[in-house]
């Protein structure tokens, strides 16, 4: 496992992820993640849900390293080999999946890559199918929580491009895609998941829930 690395951000978020994602993901098929890191929700999310089959990406060649050695590791059949995806860039090598997921990223990536990651959630998702997003967000303009600010401050002072987003604003990007945000779950360390639907309707009013 000499290739793999290890965040502990996944030991303290991955079970309150694996919670949502067992209630809002299908019950089999191919679910796309975006931006999967080093690998490690990867291969929890695949052993929690055995009936879907998890495609992990990244555009960095060491975190893709990561992700197949953790991949390796676990002995799991349905994780399949990492993809080298930038969201800011599709069309993406993945004709369609029927679930997005995307984990602390939009956050750490220039507003290009909420945007790419729109399009080609939009471009890949069947009708009715689901983009998960987790992380912290601002609403109505302002952050959740003063650990939120500070870490939006420390992500502005490392790149200039980056920072915690709107959930406004990114639904918006969301909704010229065809994608309806219709779950807001307050998480954990002042975090969110924010599911979208992909749909050709109206959007409902959101649902609130909290773990």
């Amino acid at each position: 496992m000499s290739d793999a690395l290890f965040s502990p951000a996944v030991a303290r978020n991955a079970g309150p992820i694996v919670e949502v994602l067992k209630r809002v993901m299908p019950p089999d098929g191919l679910v796309l993640e975006i931006a999967s890191g080093s690998g490690e929700h990867a291969v929890h999310f695949a052993n929690a849900m055995p009936a879907l089959d998890w495609q992990p990406s990244d555009p960095d060649e060491a975190a893709r390293r990561s992700i197949g050695a953790h991949a390796r590791a676990s002995g799991l059949s349905n994780i399949r080999s990492p993809l080298a995806i930038d969201a800011a860039r599709p069309p993406w090598p993945v004709a369609r999946a029927d679930a997005l997921v995307a984990i602390n990223m939009i956050h750490i990536a220039p507003w290009d890559a909420t945007t790419g990651l729109m399009a080609g959630a939009g471009a890949t998702l069947p009708a009715g199918g689901v983009l998960y997003l987790y992380g912290p967000f601002r609403e109505n303009g302002a952050h959740t929580a003063p650990s939120n600010t500070a870490f939006d401050d420390s992500l502005r002072a490392r790149n200039a491009s980056w920072g915690v987003r709107d959930i406004e604003a990114v639904a918006a990007a969301a909704g010229t895609q065809g994608l309806h945000l219709f779950e807001r779950v307050a998480m954990p360390a002042n975090n969110l998941s924010l599911i979208f639907r992909k749909t050709g309707q109206s959007p409902a009013p959101v649902r609130e829930a909290s773990l």
